[in-house]
């Protein structure tokens, strides 16, 4: 894996109340990630830009809705999006993680 791709791989946190709950309790982050993207990459990526160790990827692909647009149907693009698990005592801060996407 070069650097170049795994610096493209992770495209933004995701904050909302779940993945709040998730760092909380479980110490999981959420993050959006490419659709291409596998799971290798996406610790290695982590790892590389926080200065964390992973312990687990899980990664789930949400289907774009349809939606009508006037008389024409359309449909949002899928998002593919990555549940990290940190090792016990490790930490990443989500404000700065995503203040680095802004």
């Amino acid at each position: 894996m070069n650097q170049e791709r795994l610096m493209k791989v992770i495209l933004a946190p995701v904050v909302s109340e779940k993945s709040n709950l998730l760092a909380e309790k479980r110490n999981q982050m959420t993050f959006k990630v490419l659709p291409n993207a596998t799971k290798p990459e996406i610790k290695a990526a982590v790892e590389l830009l926080f200065g964390v160790q992973i312990a687990s990827v899980a990664t789930v692909t949400i289907k774009g809705k349809t939606k009508r647009f006037g008389r024409n149907m359309g449909r949002r693009s899928d998002v593919k999006k990555a549940y990290v698990s940190l090792i016990e005592g490790q930490e990443l801060d989500l404000e700065s993680a995503a203040a680095a996407y802004r």
